[in-house]
């Protein structure tokens, strides 16, 4: 029925007591005003007139102009949501902030027109993407009960329209990053733009691996604002680690919400490894097998040098979780668990992020080993400094540590240094120095010994 299709956007009393309902009428596409009898004690079917006849509504010039004047600024509203689901907007605002970690994972110097073009650019490309994306599955958009109030779907844009906007959002986005930034971070926004409206969704309903195809466009965002900060440099540790958490993180978070969705992804007729299985063994198999890949980021991280060894000890507590919740969906799989995984990935990534700004090594560098001074990068280092100070205060290993220490005069900084997990770490470096003073002692020795025994023959000459 179309009065069951009708949205209320606006309520007005007309003077003969008439309530008048501007509606949207998805039956129809279009919007109508809905006569209602408000002296009724019970809800009356009004009779609607589409806008365009609006005016013989018998109504004062000066109410008609206000109600015209409601009803542009209603369809403006509609037409910015209309290019917001479009764009994709809360993913999209996903893949700025992981674009905005990679941007301050370099540490500096933060230039705001730099950082501005970075993330503005890609925000364009993920909508560019995610436009595209919609264009060509319109159709199967249609079959699916979570895709059914897409835009296009509901005709509240044209294809005509979107098509414009997602070369508009395309273009601008790979021009503001090959302006702003660099070559090569506009070349990986270009990339993802190709993949994921490209090949990606062209594998959709036709091969399960399309998820690590897609895993491989959501990696990519931390990079580019690597990239961004660092003049186009891709294969430093911290942005091989930034992209590879990216990617790992996905596998569990869409083999959750696919599984979750597996009966509406069958009738869209997409190749997801839920879809084409019975009873999920694979879909557990992955998600558990992912979630254990991830949780060795904090300890490559540490190992690597790029973090403090804080965020190893930090990480078992993070993904100890996130393994609970994957071994408790492995023996049960129901669409609860698998909706516990999604909403404990939604939390996992900032937490994740956060902690891996905060105990990288970038911020203890000295402000003299810098190209120039930046009252931003100071701002952050001291913030970052100040709450690793507070964590000290609560942490039970230093604690412990000093107390039970025969050394009662142990000065500030090695207070600081006294958790066993960094005095591990320091004694690594202890050995490391120890060994690095051997060989020059040895290559010192050689060479002395071999000065001298060319003495002699020198000598004889």
């Amino acid at each position: 029925m179309a009065s069951t299709a009708r949205i209320m956007l606006l309520r007005r009393v007309s003077p003969d007591q008439k309530q008048l309902r501007v509606t949207w009428n998805n039956n129809q596409h279009k919007f109508c005003i809905v006569r209602y009898n408000t002296s009724s004690s019970h809800s009356a079917v009004g009779t609607s007139s589409p806008l365009s006849t609006a005016a013989a509504i018998s109504q004062p010039p000066q109410q008609q102009q206000q109600q015209a004047e409601e009803i542009k600024t209603i369809k403006s509203a509609s037409a910015s949501k209309a290019y917001a689901d479009l764009a994709k907007a809360r993913l999209s605002a996903l893949v700025v902030s992981t674009t905005a970690c990679g941007f301050l994972a370099a540490g500096g110097p933060f230039s705001p027109t730099l950082l501005s073009a970075c993330v503005v650019g890609t925000a364009l490309c993920s909508s560019s993407a995610a436009a595209w994306n919609q264009i060509f599955e319109v159709d199967r958009d249609k079959r699916m009960k979570r895709t059914q109030t897409r835009p296009l779907v509901i005709a509240s844009l044209t294809t005509r329209q979107a098509q414009t906007a997602a070369t508009l959002w395309g273009v601008g986005g790979v021009s503001l990053l090959y302006v702003g930034t660099d070559p090569t971070t506009a070349l990986l926004g270009a990339s993802n733009i190709a993949l994921y409206s490209g090949l990606y969704t062209w594998m959709k309903p036709r091969s399960i691996y399309n998820t690590w195809v897609g895993a491989v466009v959501g990696a990519i965002p931390p990079v580019m604002g690597w990239s961004a900060a660092t003049g186009g440099s891709l294969m430093d540790m911290e942005a091989l680690l930034l992209g590879s958490t990216l990617y790992l993180w996905q596998m569990p978070h869409f083999f959750a919400l696919s599984y979750m969705y597996r009966e509406d992804y069958a009738r869209g007729g997409f190749a997801m490894v839920p879809v084409l299985e019975e009873n999920g063994d694979r879909t557990a198999q992955l998600i558990t097998r992912y979630a254990a890949y991830l949780s060795t980021i904090p300890f490559v991280a540490t190992l690597s040098g790029v973090t403090s060894s804080m965020f190893a000890l930090e990480g078992i507590a993070l993904n100890a979780y996130a393994l609970h919740a994957a071994h408790k969906f492995s023996r049960d799989r129901t669409n609860a668990n698998a909706r516990k995984i999604f909403l404990t990935s939604l939390w996992y990534l900032p937490c994740f992020m956060m902690l891996f700004l905060l105990h990288s090594k970038v911020w203890d560098e000295e402000e003299d080993e810098l190209t120039e001074k930046d009252a931003v990068r100071e701002w952050i280092s001291s913030r970052v400094h100040s709450i690793r100070e507070a964590g000290r205060q609560v942490c039970i290993h230093e604690k412990a540590i000093i107390h039970n220490s025969n050394d009662k005069h142990m000065d500030e900084e090695a207070n600081k240094q006294a958790c066993p997990v960094t005095v591990g770490t320091q004694k690594a470096q202890v050995l490391k120095r120890r060994a690095t003073e051997a060989a020059a002692v040895a290559v010192a020795t050689a060479s002395d010994a071999a000065s001298r025994s060319a003495t002699p023959e020198t000598q004889s000459n």
